[in-house]
């Protein structure tokens, strides 16, 4: 959910584009978190008022 009303949404669709920087492999929304999850790395990246934010310094590592 995004904390202010009027901030943009992720776009789905951007997943068609998107890749893990650490793995190169596919991405999973979780629109719940406001994440993508790279599995394969064990990494979730953050949504930020609808734009990805892709560093590895930026990533929380999955449980």
């Amino acid at each position: 959910m995004n904390v202010e009303n009027n901030a943009p949404g992720f776009d789905p669709r951007m997943l068609e584009s998107l890749i893990c920087p650490h793995t190169h492999g596919r991405l999973e929304y979780d629109a719940a978190a406001q994440e993508l999850v790279s599995k394969k790395a064990g990494l979730a990246f953050p949504i930020r008022n609808g734009i990805p934010v892709m560093l590895l310094d930026e990533a929380r590592k999955l449980d």
